[in-house]
């Protein structure tokens, strides 16, 4: 049975906030005063009751003037909103099919007394139109509802999380949270899945994607768990011992090496004798030294071409991907689940080489990349002081999950 935890950013809500307070005392069943008073309506924090009001969404290439002017709402008087408005919202950053409100009083001269611009789900913008041209933030109420998903693979992530009554965006949640070690493209049936997560409401409708608080995701028989925890660098995910989940990539496949050939797309080839693109980085070293793969993965490719000689090649997750050429020897099959820092191969010369050396090459959503030139997401675990800290937030977040 979840729980629900509401959390009031503002005090009003687009529909509008309306009490009836009755002031009657009861007895023996009968009400001595019949009178009843009513608040009067409030919505987006201001008296919307007895305005006109018109509604609409911003067109592309619309501006704040181009909205207003249809309500004879001067020019001059659009650019001092804008100007009084800049250190509370700048109005450039409106944007095509959010929605907008203009209250205006409801007499022969109509006058425009509000507009509200609906930022996001969550959040809005209320510009006074009046004679204190300003604006002023507020935000809708907001839900956070606490679930619990198991579960096990028969058809994919996302099915089975539709079958389950889940919100399927949650796919995309756990694919964030495991980047690093599971490639959600090639999960197999009989994986389980046990997710505890909250997920925001407003309006009655969703707010952005689940966020995940812990999870357990056994994949090829292995359990994967994944606690959330803050340890002053902001929310990442750490496994029971605090290691993080984000793996960086090794430096280099090959210890005690040198780089005889960085990255260039305008290198002179040494055996072609032109100029050739070369998408790579060599690292010179012994034959027979050991060819370590950069990151936890699975062997794609293991193979020989005329050019590659023997060469393997890595998939990582669904953004990276390495290739290993001119091994001497390879120690890897197509299929293979290799860890970071295992040997995969030998350096050698095979294919077109001039002498031994590895050929490394990085791919980053499908292009081949610079990888000494990439900025990687940090896998620092959790730091000594923050141990003991952690351990409570595991202990807290097992708990919650299993009173679900």
């Amino acid at each position: 049975m979840s729980r629900i935890f509401v959390f009031f950013i503002c005090l009003f809500s687009l529909s509008g906030c309306v009490n009836d307070t009755t002031n009657s005392s009861e007895s023996h069943g009968e009400f001595t005063s019949p009178h009843q008073v009513r608040d009067p309506e409030m919505r987006f924090g201001v008296l919307w009751e007895g305005l006109d009001v018109d509604s609409g969404r911003v067109k592309e290439g619309q501006s704040l003037s181009h909205i207003l002017d249809a309500y004879k709402f001067g020019s001059g008087k659009v650019a001092t909103l804008a100007a009084n408005a800049k250190d509370v919202y700048d109005v450039r950053k409106m944007r095509a099919n959010r929605r907008w409100w203009i209250a205006s009083t409801a007499d022969s001269l109509n006058i425009p007394a509000w507009l509200i611009y609906e930022r996001n789900d969550i959040d809005y913008v209320v510009f006074s139109l009046g004679d204190t041209l300003g604006a002023q933030l507020g935000s809708y109420p907001v839900d956070t509802l606490y679930r619990r998903v198991q579960g096990e693979i028969s058809q994919s992530l996302y099915l089975d999380l539709e079958a389950l009554d889940a919100p399927t965006s949650l796919s995309i949640s756990m694919a964030g949270v495991y980047a690093w070690t599971i490639d959600f493209t090639h999960v197999q049936k009989g994986d389980v899945f046990d997710v505890y997560y909250f997920r925001k409401m407003a309006n009655g409708k969703p707010v952005g994607i689940p966020v995940i608080l812990s999870s357990s995701f056994t994949h090829h028989g292995h359990p994967l768990q994944a606690y959330r925890f803050n340890q002053g660098d902001g929310e990442d995910y750490f496994d029971p011992q605090g290691a993080s989940l984000r793996k960086a990539f090794l430096k280099s496949p090959v210890e005690f090496s040198r780089i005889s050939s960085a990255f260039n797309k305008k290198r002179f080839h040494p055996v072609l004798k032109k100029i050739k693109p070369h998408l790579g980085t060599d690292y010179a070293a012994a034959t027979g030294t050991p060819i370590l793969a950069v990151g936890d993965g699975v062997i794609t490719k293991s193979a020989y071409t005329k050019n590659n000689g023997n060469y393997v090649k890595i998939r990582h997750n669904n953004t990276y991907e390495t290739q290993y050429l001119h091994m001497s020897k390879r120690k890897c099959a197509v299929g293979d689940r290799v860890r970071q820092g295992q040997t995969i191969g030998l350096v050698g010369s095979t294919g077109l080489a001039t002498g031994p050396h590895v050929c490394f090459r990085f791919w980053k959503n499908g292009a081949q990349v610079d990888h000494r030139q990439e900025k990687f997401p940090p896998s620092a675990p959790v730091r000594d002081e923050n141990m003991q800290a952690f351990a409570k937030e595991v202990l807290r977040l097992e708990k919650e999950a299993d009173s679900l």
